[in-house]
């Protein structure tokens, strides 16, 4: 029987409370006097005192104030950043790395028992270093015009002298040091060939980014073949991103294929499967994004086998008459029903799904089934390291009774 709340919490309220599990988004689960509570800053098992920072209808939220009993996997943070009211980029720093993807494993199990109804076993594979892997990152200034990062779920900008995370070559640490305009978005990004670029907007959203440092295009080397990269086209965050997810989705490919790569951005899955196709091939790249696909068509000029399609995937998938193989690497949103039930029509021998958001890969793993499509395999990858944010790749073929 579910204890009954005795009376609301209050924001700024602290009270000691055991902490239960991992929850979907970097939080933790806790209960006191009936409410569930989603702490930050905390470990499973640990017994903390939380400081409420904001109330809801069923939840509230907190941070982790101070630890009472820790967990044998609490570390110092590397960065003197990443605490309560601090930037609220990295949400696991001050868990040891290798719990830190037991954790996101715990993440994606619940979410498979939950909304696809699917008991999985799941491993999170590392990737490189834990530290200075993220070539893009989107900071921010204050009023002041120093530079750092939003706290947690507020407006409000944490001036941070360097970030711990971002690719060394980034120098964010000198970045920081410059007087910036106030109140404004800074994206930064280095490319493989170690250029970097900064682009400055307006703090409202959908002002436009001004390139204040660096060129309008990038280039990224894969597979042998070197990709034009737009500064306002998508680009993977950790530097080996491109490498293992190609790992993981080029053995599903043959020659002679054709290949449906939806939300394929600049071409990243494209270059490295154009010469696993070869001439008797096809890949048809569905992007919604202008930007990603003019450079796209720069990158495959050459390619005659490789065809560009601008817009929404769910509108322009019902053109495709059929496919081999079907590539998608949605927003966090995931796929959806529309597009799923689109996909499963086209008959692929195999589709490969690749997901930040493994929520979201559980609801299109339930819709696939429904479909006719199984989940033969699922491998996840530690590509967010220090954060709870987890990439996977999904592997799906026709089920047996269709």
């Amino acid at each position: 029987m579910a204890t009954e709340r005795t009376k609301p919490l209050v924001v700024g309220e602290r009270h000691v409370v055991t902490i239960e599990k991992v929850a979907h988004g970097g939080h933790f689960i806790a209960r006191h006097e009936g409410h569930v509570i989603f702490v930050r800053h905390a470990i499973p098992g640990e017994v903390v005192e939380v400081k409420i920072t904001s109330t809801g209808s069923s939840f509230v939220r907190a941070d982790a104030v101070a630890v009472t009993t820790a967990s044998l996997d609490r570390v110092v943070a590397p960065c003197q950043y990443s605490k309560p009211d601090g930037c609220g980029g990295c949400d696991f720093q001050h868990i040891s790395i290798e719990r830190q993807r037991l954790l996101k494993g715990d993440v994606i199990r619940e979410q498979f028992s939950r909304l696809a109804k699917m008991d999985i076993s799941i491993e999170v594979e590392p990737v490189g270093e834990s530290l200075h892997w993220r070539t893009r990152v989107g900071s921010a200034t204050n009023s002041s015009g120093n530079l750092g990062f939003y706290a947690s779920r507020t407006h409000s900008v944490v001036p941070v002298g360097d970030c711990l995370i971002a690719a060394e070559s980034m120098k964010y640490a000198e970045l920081a040091k410059r007087n910036w305009p106030a109140n404004s978005r800074v994206e930064i990004s280095v490319s493989s060939e170690g250029a970097r670029t900064v682009a400055i907007a307006d703090s409202e959203r959908g002002s436009k980014p001004r390139l204040t440092e660096g060129q309008l295009l990038s280039f990224e080397e894969v597979s042998g073949h070197r990709l034009q990269v737009s500064h306002s086209s998508f680009w993977q965050s950790h530097e080996n991103a491109p490498e293992v997810l190609i790992g993981a989705i080029s053995p599903h490919v043959r020659e002679g294929d054709r290949v449906l790569d939806l939300y394929g951005g600049v071409g990243l899955f494209a270059a490295a499967l154009v010469d696993v196709v070869g001439p008797n091939g096809r890949i048809d790249i569905i992007e919604s994004s202008s930007s990603a696909t003019a450079d796209a068509r720069k990158n495959f000029a050459e390619f005659p086998q490789v065809n560009i399609h601008t817009g929404d995937v769910v509108h322009l998938l019902p053109r495709i008459s059929k496919s081999d193989v079907i590539v998608l690497d949605p927003p966090r949103e995931g796929a959806g029903k529309s597009v799923v039930s689109q996909m499963s029509a086209l008959r692929p021998r195999t589709i490969v799904y690749v997901a930040c958001d493994p929520a979201a890969l559980a609801r299109d793993t339930l819709y696939l089934a429904d479909a006719g499509y199984t989940l033969t395999s699922l491998r996840a990858f530690d590509l967010f390291p220090m954060t709870h944010h987890v990439e996977c790749v999904a592997l799906f073929e026709p089920s047996i009774s269709q």
